[in-house]
C-alpha cells in the first residue's frame, strides 16, 4: 500500500496546504481519500493524471473534504476524456448532498449524461462494504456536516489505512487507530477544546490508547502549524502536501 499525501491542509488554507485529498494505492487501483475543493488542482500540480482515480471515499460532506467532486466530474467528460468507471462512496447522505452541489457550481451538471460509468454509493456507520479486495469500514464520529461525520479504515488484506477525519476526541477513535499501520489524525490546534476538532495535546494524552504503528497529524491550523516542532520530537509524523509513504 502506498499513501500520497496530495492535501492536508484545513478548511481555511492554513499554510498555504490544500484541502484533504489521500490518494491510497493498492491492488492495482488508487482510492483517493476525501477530495476537497483544491484537490483537482493539487493533482494537476503533481502531474497525477484523473483518470487514475477510480474511486473516492468520503469521510463528510463539508467542502474542504469533498468539494472538488464537480470539478473531477467535469473534468473526466470534458478535458480527459474518461472512460473508465468513476465510484463514489460516502455516508448516507451523499447522492443528495452531490446533487445540491453541482447544481450550485454548474447548474444543469446534475443531470449530465456522464461518458463513462459514474456509481454513486452511500455506506452507512457499521456497514461492511469492498471494493474488489479493499475492505473499507465506515465509524461515525462528532462533526456536524448535515450528514453523519466519520473516521475511515481500509484493509487490503496485508496493510491498514485508518483516518479520523474530522471530530473532537471521541472513544470511537480508539477502535478506528486499533492495528493501523497509519492512523491519520487531524490535529486542527496545538492546546484547548476546538469546537468539533482535535488538539494536539488531546491526542498526546490519549496516545497510548490508539495503538496504531505510525500517527500522522494532518489539517493542521496555524496554531497548530507554529507548535509542529514539538509534535516531530515526540515522534509523530506531520502530513506535508506531497509526501508520499510506503506502508
Amino acid at each position: 500500500m502506498r499513501v500520497t499525501i496530495l492535501g492536508c491542509g484545513d478548511a481555511f488554507g492554513s499554510g498555504g496546504r490544500f484541502n484533504t485529498c489521500f490518494l491510497v494505492e493498492t491492488g492495482g487501483r488508487m482510492i483517493a481519500v476525501d477530495f476537497g475543493a483544491s484537490s483537482m488542482v493539487a493533482l494537476k500540480q503533481r502531474g497525477i493524471d484523473p483518470n487514475r482515480i477510480d474511486a473516492v471515499v468520503l469521510s463528510h460532506l463539508h467542502g474542504d473534504h469533498f468539494g472538488g467532486l464537480p470539478f473531477l466530474f467535469l473534468d473526466s467528460q470534458f478535458a480527459c476524456a474518461r472512460r473508465t468507471p468513476l465510484t463514489i462512496i460516502g455516508p448516507v447522505g451523499t447522492s443528495e448532498r452531490l446533487k445540491l452541489t453541482m447544481e450550485a457550481f454548474f447548474p444543469g451538471s446534475s443531470t449530465t449524461a456522464w461518458r463513462y460509468p459514474v456509481t454513486v454509493e452511500e455506506q452507512a456507520c457499521g456497514a461492511p462494504f469492498s471494493l474488489g479486495a479493499l475492505a473499507i469500514e465506515r465509524i461515525e464520529v462528532i462533526h456536524p456536516s448535515g450528514a453523519p461525520a466519520t473516521a475511515l479504515r481500509l484493509w487490503d488484506g496485508s496493510k491498514r489505512f485508518a483516518y479520523s477525519g474530522d471530530t473532537t476526541w471521541t472513544e470511537a477513535l480508539v477502535d478506528v487507530a486499533r492495528d493501523a499501520d497509519l492512523f491519520i489524525c487531524e490535529c486542527y490546534t496545538f492546546d484547548g477544546s476546538p469546537p468539533y476538532h482535535l488538539a494536539f495535546k488531546t491526542i498526546d494524552a490519549n496516545r497510548a490508547r490508539l495503538g496504531a504503528r505510525t500517527i500522522m497529524l494532518t489539517h493542521m491550523g496555524e496554531d497548530m502549524l507554529a507548535h509542529r516542532h514539538v509534535a516531530a520530537a515526540k515522534g509523530y509524523r506531520l502530513a506535508a502536501d506531497g509526501l508520499v509513504i510506503a506502508l
